[in-house]
């Protein structure tokens, strides 16, 4: 028997399908070792030694491994075929070797780059040994994240309150955001003009030409600044007598695109597709390691992190055949499509992600898949068949026309492109991110020396605009245009920006948080060579010349830490007023823009004489006058002043909506230690109310707010009791209430818009679950399973479940009992009895064992393992949660002291809780919070966190 040792038990399955009887494929459930998040984890003074450790479940499932290497013929290793899956068979190679259970057997290293039973049995025939060079770039690459992180992460938190960590890669990346974001607010708008032509020709057909000359003179876009100027433009253009000075048609062609990479394709999904790239990673993932088709598991695209664009002979004369089947012969290029990949330090050997088999076509897949899993595939069997397809043809025609004004001779210029053959275009065209719309329609016929009539003329201002903030896709973009970072990261490195609330994505952009822009301007201040773009990629470069053996790994490690460790030193000493200047100096277009009048931007508004700057506190960095204590005046950064409701800064972090037509009290809107707020009038007690979850404080008017101010309001009268249902907002969100039944809203609930029937719904729900410790009693029956047995609804203690046999299955919030239908129960239990989470999405193993499921809880949505739960930061959505992310919320989780890891894992990590003790000690008096440096004493949503107001 062959142990064949892969990562996923999905992958296990389908390939144990291909491999027969002879083989035992198992699951290591990805990595099965890692750095301990302690001091010493590697140790530059011992040559950078690494010290590696197998936690919880792992521990089990490389016992079970074990035992059945100890009786097996042979052991190969078919993880991915990357970097991190060479390392992972190292890994389990390593531990396999410390059990002492390989003794003489062969082990071999096959690689593939699909799940198909082709390339598998292909592979088996070619196997190799672990390539060493491979393993040692992944070390070193952990070793320099580590490096950087852990030492770099308690500088922040030390000299930075509010900062949580940083990275290698993803400071970085940061710093794109922050430095785009510096580029838009020192932006100074230039006003231009455009004149534009109406015109016809002698057939009558009309077109338009735009003013590109005068006197001799080239005219670009930006060169007529005033509106003077462009009225005698027009003037001369109203008069003018227009002729034909030449045509020319020059033919064009447009090729094809290459079939995706891990860059391009998270690119285009989020282009087109709008998603996440750490969703279409995920959803690609499972495209690769097979879904049932009928009956049949298959892998439906290749190996999805690569950035290689060649294509396997055989896939790509399966493509031409289907374009000659489909479209015809004329779509098909004479010879088959070569790409080269442009990346700098690109892996050539990697083929490019394509469909496994072509001939499944994504109508016919569609039925078989999810939604975004039907969607991802159409996109890249899409690109893939159009990246062998004929190239379009096109005709660009040019028409230089001459205006004659008196003695004066304008020129302007009319373009016009159409397409004379459509080729690849029929099937596929790229989507575009920050660029125009290019005017593609036909010019009408024109002949050399023909007068043109007149039909109007057009000046318009315009206004230069700063350049667009980034997009995942356009980030992703030019981090791979730097080379900073690899592919297979982008996805995890920008979902930690958000997780770490360092950035936050408005209308699909990505904006940066006053945290973000404060840890970028700390580390350029006194790391800037480790947030160069160009040291980046530097390391970069030398990783993938380790992966080529073309240099020492170790040396490399010596050669960064002596200056960075360097750096780190000279730290130790940093008194807080340097940190302060200069932030100062790098912040200040952003946080101390210039007045219109040309005053002091930093004057205090209050005092007068003192001078604003940055000053740091236990809820982070605010903006206080040098005068404290007497002078008292603080604000947020993000309020520079638009927010005050009379003369700027009189009333920081207060915008006032207008008056109560009843009572004439002021209404305000006003900023708050747990969010935004409004309130009515002065005084010790006046009315307040917090915002909704979905209002947004930009969208508030006098109207909402006295809206919200009038809460709670009657919806309905219960239809047995005939007392009011009340909708409200409480320290928990939205609500409505009877009696003293109250049941929360969901989040696409409006508290000011609910109607009578849906809050009738959710108080009947919420009492029929009972709530009651005497619950239990069954609402009604269901039906009977098809397996047998009768299927009935019961209210339980904490809601309504399904009880078949001995299987309770909850029933998700917000389900209609009324129309709770036997398909739906059956659906519900049969998914308990196979242990997936009621109203939950299993995300994956835990590395110390137990599942990660994500939920939607009562307070939002969170993670949960065992009994640890994680809430979900406002910038994550439950379809955009991956596994990594999980596990390292529930890690943060444990690590504050807010939660106890599991009993099990504990036991056998005593050793790993110190570092944790030892980490809290070091963040004393630190709280991570977004809380402003004043309490407008707003209703709190959320109970404080009892462990951090212990502290202070």
């Amino acid at each position: 028997m062959d142990v064949v040792i892969v990562e996923s038990p999905a992958k296990a399955k389908t390939i144990n399908k291909y491999l027969g009887r002879n083989f035992d494929v198992v699951a290591s459930f990805g990595h099965v070792r890692d750095l301990p998040a302690k001091d010493g984890s590697v140790d530059p003074d011992a040559d950078f030694k690494m010290l590696w450790e197998v936690d919880g479940k792992a521990g089990k499932r490389l016992a079970d491994i074990a035992a059945k290497v100890k009786n097996a013929d042979r052991i190969v290793l078919a993880t991915d075929p990357d970097r991190e899956g060479e390392a992972i068979s190292w890994h389990v190679l390593e531990v396999l070797r410390a059990k002492r259970v390989l003794k003489d057997k062969p082990v071999e290293r096959v690689v593939f780059n699909a799940i198909t039973k082709d390339a598998i049995l292909e592979a088996m025939k070619h196997p190799r040994q672990i390539d060493e060079s491979l393993v040692e770039a992944y070390l070193a690459r952990r070793a320099l994240d580590y490096l950087v992180g852990f030492n770099l992460s308690p500088v922040l938190w030390r000299k930075l309150p509010g900062a949580r960590s940083a990275g290698r890669v993803q400071s970085v990346a940061l710093r794109l955001v922050c430095d785009r974001e510096l580029e838009i607010e020192k932006f100074v708008a230039r006003e231009y003009w455009s004149l534009i032509a109406f015109l016809r020709n002698q057939a009558d057909a009309p077109f338009s030409a735009r003013l590109v000359g005068a006197d001799g003179k080239k005219i670009s876009r930006l060169d007529i600044g005033a509106g003077a100027e462009a009225e005698g433009f027009k003037r001369d253009l109203e008069n003018a007598v227009f002729r034909v000075v030449s045509v020319e048609a020059k033919p064009a062609k447009r090729h094809p695109y290459a079939p995706f990479t891990t860059s391009t394709l998270q690119q285009e999904a989020s282009r087109k597709l709008g998603m996440a790239p750490e969703t279409t990673m995920r959803v690609a993932q499972k495209l690769y390691e097979g879904v049932d088709i009928g009956g049949e598991t298959a892998g439906l695209i290749t190996y999805m992190r690569t950035d290689g664009v060649d294509v396997a002979p055989e896939a790509i004369s399966a493509a031409r055949s289907l374009i000659a089947r489909e479209f015809g012969d004329k779509y098909v290029p004479q010879a088959p499509r070569k790409y080269l990949v442009k990346a700098k330090n690109a892996q050539e050997a990697h083929e490019a992600i394509r469909p496994t088999d072509m001939s499944r076509l994504p109508k016919n897949m569609a039925r078989h898949l999810q939604p975004d899993q039907a969607r991802l595939y159409e996109l890249i069997w899409t690109r893939m068949v159009a990246s062998q397809m004929e190239s379009a043809l096109l005709e660009r025609t040019t028409a230089e026309i001459e205006a004659k004004a008196g003695g004066r001779a304008l020129d302007l210029r009319a373009t016009g492109q159409v397409v004379r053959f459509d080729g690849f275009l029929k099937l596929y065209q790229e989507g575009k991110d920050d660029e125009e719309d290019e005017e593609s329609g036909r010019l009408p016929p024109l002949a050399k020396d023909e007068i043109l009539k007149k039909d109007k003329i057009d000046a318009t201002q315009h206004f230069t605009e700063p350049p667009p903030r980034y997009t995942e896709a356009t980030l992703v973009k030019r981090m791979e245009e730097l080379s900073i970072g690899r592919p297979s990261t982008y996805a995890s490195t920008l979902a930690v920006l958000r997780e770490r609330d360092y950035v936050k994505i408005e209308k699909k952009r990505l904006v940066p948080e006053d945290k973000g822009r404060l840890v970028i301007a700390f580390l350029e201040s006194f790391f800037g060579r480790y947030v160069e773009y160009g040291f980046t990629a530097g390391l970069e470069e030398q990783l993938d010349r380790i992966s080529n053996a073309e240099i020492d790994w170790k040396q490399v490690l010596r050669d960064f830490w002596r200056d960075f460790s360097a750096a780190i030193d000279s730290t130790k000493d940093l008194r807080t007023t340097q940190v302060l200047d200069s932030l100062n100096d790098l912040l200040g277009p952003h946080i101390f823009p210039a007045k219109e009048d040309g005053s002091n931007a930093r004057a205090c508004p209050i005092c007068g004489n003192g001078q604003l700057s940055l000053k740091l506190g236990k809820f982070g960095a605010f903006i206080g006058c040098s005068n404290y204590p007497e002078c008292k005046y603080t604000r947020t950064l993000s309020d520079r002043g638009e927010s005050s409701g009379g003369a700027e800064g009189e009333r920081p972090g207060v915008k006032v909506l207008g008056e109560d037509p009843k009572t004439g009290l002021e209404i305000t809107l006003r900023d708050g230690r747990f969010g935004a707020y409004v309130q009515q009038g002065e005084g010790d007690k006046p009315p307040r109310s917090s915002l909704p979850n979905n209002l947004k404080p930009e969208d508030v008017t006098l109207e909402k707010a006295l809206a919200l101010l009038s809460l709670p309001r009657e919806v309905a009268k219960h239809p047995e009791t005939g007392e009011a249902i009340l909708a409200g907002i409480g320290r928990y969100g939205s609500y409505v209430q009877h009696k003293k039944t109250y049941a929360n809203l969901a989040k696409d609930d409006d508290v000011l818009a609910i109607g009578a029937n849906r809050a009738i719904d959710l108080i009947m729900t919420k009492e029929a679950g009972g709530g009651a410790r005497g619950a239990g009693g069954e609402i009604r029956a269901i039906g009977d399973h098809p397996e047998g047995g009768a299927i009935a609804l019961k209210a339980g203690r904490f809601g309504p479940y399904l009880a078949w046999g001995k299987v309770n299955a909850t029933v998700p919030r917000g389900t209609d009992m009324t129309g709770l239908t036997l398909e739906k129960a059956v659906e519900l239990v049969n998914a308990k009895a196979a242990g997936s989470p009621a109203g939950g999405r299993i995300l994956g193993e835990h590395p110390d064992g137990g599942q990660v499921v994500a939920r939607g809880g009562r307070f939002g949505p969170y993670v949960s393992w065992e009994k640890v739960n994680a809430t979900l930061p406002n910038s994550m959505t439950l379809d955009d949660i991956g596994l990594e992310q999980a596990v390292r919320l529930i890690q943060d989780r444990i690590a504050s002291g807010d939660a106890k890891a599991p009993k099990k894992t504990a036991a056998k990590k005593t050793a790993a809780k110190k570092p944790a003790a030892k980490s809290a000690k070091a963040r004393k008096g630190i709280v991570d919070s977004d809380e402003p440096p004043f309490d407008a004493g707003a209703p709190a949503k959320k109970p404080a966190r009892k462990a951090s107001a212990g502290k202070r």
